[in-house]
């Protein structure tokens, strides 16, 4: 019969559901009426409150907005790993002192272990009640470092149902477990925060309403193991307009809290935001170039980024690497391991492949890897190439994944002998046609041939006697100085039933840099039928073109 009775202020009896991101957990009750009420409270918690540092000036605890919690975030950090977490035990001989200052966080370390967190416990004997939410302190300094003291009433359950770190304080079998008393120390500029945490597991409610003490929240949530804390935080968090400061703020908080399964759609968010106001790099040249490395990766991650090629990609993350290391052996560290994962150089075109296979910014070994696997891919069928990209959406590298590039890549083969000539493969999709409507161009990434620069162009346009819109297809010479080029040309097409590539129009012109030459209705059709379901030259949605380019002896 004893067994069936639970105590409910035994942490090992009332605890036995912690998980409150279960999806079938009911919400929270809110207990806020026993907060720090000793008629329902078991334990008496002492706060201890010491000074951040001697330099530290009141004014500057006070956050305004972002930049200013982010200043103070830094320098506090940077305090704390300079102060000893020194304890006077001879003030309180048996007192349980839990001193939750913690050393400045290795950003660089992937696994935050909290149970390696060094706590130091005195046991003490059970005293009178304290003073509910008293302040102790006159505002002096005692020898031990404290400033103030406040004491609360609070319930061993409650905290250990919200809280794995409170819930190993209160239920490790040890003599401390038993005692009534609880001493914490922390940092002045923590008082605030704790004090919002001890709250919210009562209420499930904060009263911070702006990003720098919710931010305050969400780090002391992470440190004392409040999961549904860091949850309404990250939501709040979302919730207040994005600005760039703000987006980098949150994807450079300490590697603990951005491990944490919690802050994860804050973090998303955060890349979202950055990756769609950076989509078009070029436009905001100078402002990106002096972004910090996890903003780098969130607008390099993106499908959407809008530049001309992924040869400009990689452009862009040597000039950024190089304008932020100095040393070879950084950027090669930094390509290889970071940026790297985010450039698709199966993707880039042959031409730069070469010239990765040279640089001496990235690892020799890393190299002839990603251009290796850049070139099988191209060797692949259409039809696998998209296959390998469905199976990579679920990867974080997306390297298979095409992006929305300005310029569509196409695919060359280039002959030397008997003369020089090239075969150049583009492929449209059917939505990229109907966007062409009713006077879009599209343009293929630039090919070589005899050493000048060449590239297609789709168009949407009306027939020669101006009377229905067709679709037509141009070959172009890249301009470069007043050279002039006799090239034979081809265009054809993949066509139903047989789906084999149909001459469509063949001619010979003399270049000069900046000109094109090609035919404004090449199926000899309406646009209407072009475009029509039962259309002839879209295979499984794609339409393949195909241009040979001979230079003229």
């Amino acid at each position: 019969m004893r067994d069936s009775v639970m105590d409910l202020f035994d942490p090992r009896t009332a605890v036995m559901d912690s998980d409150n991101s279960s999806p079938t957990r009911s919400p929270n009750p809110d207990f806020a009426f026993a907060f720090n009420d000793s008629n329902f409270s078991d334990r008496v918690l002492r706060i201890e409150i010491v000074s951040d540092s001697l330099e530290t000036q009141p004014e500057s605890q006070v956050c305004h907005t972002v930049a200013d919690w982010a200043r103070k975030s830094k320098r506090h950090r940077g305090d704390v790993a300079k102060m000893e977490n020194a304890l006077d035990i001879n003030t309180h001989p048996e007192e349980q002192i839990l001193d939750s200052q913690q050393p400045d966080i290795d950003d660089d370390v992937g696994d935050e272990n909290h149970d390696e967190e060094e706590i130091r416990l005195i046991e003490e004997s059970p005293s009178g009640d304290d003073a509910a939410n008293s302040d102790d302190s006159n505002g002096s300094e005692d020898s031990s470092g404290v400033i103030r003291v406040k004491t609360l009433h609070i319930s061993s359950p409650i905290l250990a149902a919200n809280s794995p770190f409170f819930k190993k304080l209160f239920s490790n079998g040890m003599m401390e477990s038993e005692q009534r008393h609880v001493t914490l120390r922390i940092n002045a500029s923590e008082e605030a925060a704790l004090m919002e945490i001890l709250n919210f597991m009562y209420s499930n409610t904060l009263s911070a309403t702006t990003a720098p003490p919710l931010l305050d929240v969400l780090m002391a949530a992470d440190k004392y193991e409040v999961d549904s804390c860091m949850r309404h935080c990250s939501r709040l968090l979302r919730n207040l307009p994005m600005t760039t400061e703000s987006a980098l703020l949150y994807l450079d908080l300490p590697t603990s809290v951005l491990m944490a399964e919690a802050v994860q759609p804050l973090t998303d968010a955060a890349k979202q935001f950055l990756a769609a106001r950076y989509k078009d790099i070029s436009k905001f040249q100078d402002e990106v170039i002096n972004l910090p490395l996890a903003g780098i990766e969130a607008i390099m991650s993106s499908d959407d980024l809008q530049l001309a090629s992924e040869d400009a990609v990689y452009d862009f993350a040597l000039k950024w690497t190089r304008a932020h290391y100095q040393k070879p052996e950084e950027r090669r560290e930094i390509l290889g391991t970071r940026l790297g994962r985010y450039i698709r150089f199966p993707y880039m075109t042959c031409r730069k492949l070469k010239k990765v296979l040279g640089c001496n910014d990235f690892d020799h070994d890393f190299a002839t890897k990603v251009v290796l696997d850049a070139l099988f891919f191209k060797a692949e069928s259409p039809h696998r190439q998209r296959i390998m990209a469905v199976e990579e959406t679920t990867r974080t590298s997306r390297r298979y994944v095409e992006r929305t590039y300005k310029y569509r890549p196409v695919k060359v083969i280039e002959f030397e002998l008997p003369r020089q000539q090239c075969v150049v493969y583009l492929d449209l999709k059917r939505d990229e046609c109907i966007n062409l409507f009713p006077s879009g161009r599209v343009y293929s990434q630039a090919f070589h041939l005899g050493g000048q620069g060449f590239f297609l162009s789709a168009h949407c346009n009306m027939d020669q006697q101006s009377s229905f819109h067709c679709f037509g297809l141009f070959l172009g010479m890249q301009e470069k100085g007043s050279v002039t080029f006799s090239v034979d040309y081809e265009f054809a097409a993949r066509s139903k039933p047989t789906e084999e590539y149909i001459s469509k129009y063949e001619g010979n012109y003399t270049f000069t840099g900046g000109k094109a030459v090609g035919y404004r209705n090449l199926f000899s059709i309406p646009w209407t039928s072009f475009m029509a379901e039962d259309s002839l030259y879209f295979i499984n949605g794609i339409l393949h073109l195909r241009a040979e380019l001979t230079i003229k002896r």
